[in-house]
C-alpha cells in the first residue's frame, strides 16, 4: 500500500505503479477520456502530480510515437491502470513507463473526490509516499521553480519541412509539444527550434519569416529574462504564441496574469470565438490566465472560455501577432482550432490578419 497525502491533511490509500520513491508536487487533474500519452509526455506537467478524472488508463497501451516530449511530471494518479493494453500500435504497458522514467503513482484510489476535492479547495500540493509524514510542512512548502528552464531544449535544432520549403519558423521552447513542430512541418515550415533563453539578437539574425512561442510549465512571472526578449522581437515578424507563449506575451507588453482555482486541463474545454460567436472544442493544460483587462489599448481578446470567462486569446494586430490559451495542434474537435496555424501561414505570406 502507498498514499496520497494532500496539503490540507487528507490522505488516499492506494496501490503503488511505477517508480517507487516518494515525490511531492502541485496535484491537478485532467478531464481527457483518452490522450493520456500526450498527457504523460507534455513538458507543461513538470512539477505537477496529475490526476485523471477517466477512471481506466493505459488500455491501448503504450505508442512512442503519440509522445509530445519527454516525461516532466512528478506523479500520476489512476483509478484503474489497465496492465493487458490492446492496440496493434502498442509497444508496452504504461506501468513500465513510468518505471523506466523514474516517475511515482498511485492506482486503486477514488480520482473522482480527489478531483471534488481540487475544485473545491482549489490546487494544492501533494505527497506520493510510503508511509504518512507526520509534519506536513514540507508537502505545503513546495513550489514549481525553474520549470522552463527545466524542459528546454539544450541546443538549437532544425526541423525540415515535409515537401518544399515555404517559409523558415523560429520557435521558442519554453517547453514545445513535439505537434507544434509537426503542425508547421506539414505546411511546409522548416521549424528551427531554440532554447528559452536565446536572445532575441540571435533569433532576429537568423531572419525567420516567423516565430512561434511555445507552451510550457510553470508561473508566467517567473520567466522575467523571457519575457524581456518577446518584448524585442515583438513587431519584428509575424508571431503566433500557445498556452504559456500567449501568457508570456501578455507580460511582454504590460498585462497581467493570475492563477487560476484549479486551471484547464482535458480535451474538452470549450471555447467562444468572439468574432464568430461560434463555440469550439479546445484542449488545455494551463493554471494561470491572461488578464484580458489588462491589455486595453495594447490589443483586444479574441476567445473566452465559456466555462468561466477567462481570456483564451488576444490579438494585437499592430504588431502583427495573436496568441491563444487553448492547443490548437492538438485534436479535440478533433480539428476545431488547426485553422489557427493556417492563420498563421498567411501572416508569414503577408496577409491581413482577420
Amino acid at each position: 500500500m502507498a498514499y496520497l497525502v494532500l496539503g490540507n491533511g487528507m490522505i488516499f490509500e492506494g496501490l503503488r505503479i511505477g517508480a517507487p520513491v516518494d515525490r511531492v508536487g502541485e496535484l491537478v487533474f485532467t478531464t481527457g477520456m483518452e490522450g493520456y500519452l500526450e498527457t504523460l509526455t507534455d513538458p507543461s506537467y513538470y512539477g505537477q502530480i496529475v490526476t485523471h478524472s477517466f477512471p481506466m488508463i493505459g488500455n491501448y497501451g503504450l505508442i512512442p510515437e503519440d509522445f509530445e516530449g519527454k516525461p516532466a511530471l512528478f506523479g500520476y494518479i489512476v483509478r484503474e491502470l489497465c496492465g493487458a493494453p490492446s492496440n496493434f500500435r502498442s509497444r508496452g504497458a504504461l506501468d513500465d513507463y513510468l518505471k523506466a522514467q523514474g516517475i511515482p503513482g498511485l492506482c486503486g484510489v477514488d480520482t473522482r473526490e480527489i478531483v471534488r476535492v481540487t475544485r473545491e479547495e482549489g490546487v494544492m500540493n501533494a505527497m506520493i509516499c510510503d508511509a504518512v509524514p507526520a509534519d506536513l510542512s514540507a508537502i505545503r512548502a513546495f513550489r514549481v521553480e525553474r520549470a522552463v528552464a527545466s524542459v528546454t531544449c539544450a541546443r538549437k535544432t532544425v526541423c525540415p519541412a515535409e515537401g518544399e520549403e515555404r517559409f523558415r519558423v523560429a520557435l521558442m521552447d519554453y517547453g514545445a509539444k513535439r505537434n507544434i513542430i509537426r503542425s508547421l512541418q506539414r505546411r511546409e515550415c522548416t521549424v528551427t527550434v531554440f532554447p528559452a533563453d536565446t536572445a532575441a539578437e540571435t533569433v532576429l539574425k537568423e531572419d525567420p519569416d516567423g516565430i512561434m512561442l511555445s507552451n510550457g510549465p510553470g508561473d508566467p512571472k517567473e520567466n522575467t529574462g523571457c519575457i524581456a526578449e518577446i518584448r524585442k522581437l515583438l513587431g519584428k515578424k509575424p508571431i503566433f504564441g500557445i498556452c504559456l507563449g500567449h501568457q508570456l506575451t501578455a507580460l511582454a507588453l504590460g498585462g497581467d496574469t493570475v492563477k487560476l482555482k484549479y486551471g484547464h486541463r482535458g480535451g474538452n474545454q470549450p471555447v467562444k470565438d468572439l468574432q464568430t460567436g461560434r463555440t469550439r472544442i479546445t484542449s488545455q493544460n494551463h493554471g494561470y490566465a491572461v488578464v484580458a483587462e489588462s491589455l486595453k489599448g495594447a490589443g483586444a481578446e479574441t476567445f473566452v472560455n465559456a466555462n468561466d470567462g477567462s481570456c483564451e486569446g488576444m490579438a494585437y494586430p499592430d504588431l502583427n501577432c495573436f496568441t491563444v490559451q487553448f492547443h490548437p495542434e492538438a485534436c479535440p474537435g478533433p480539428q476545431d482550432t488547426a485553422f489557427l496555424f493556417d492563420r498563421f501561414i498567411a501572416m508569414m505570406e503577408g496577409k491581413k490578419h482577420a
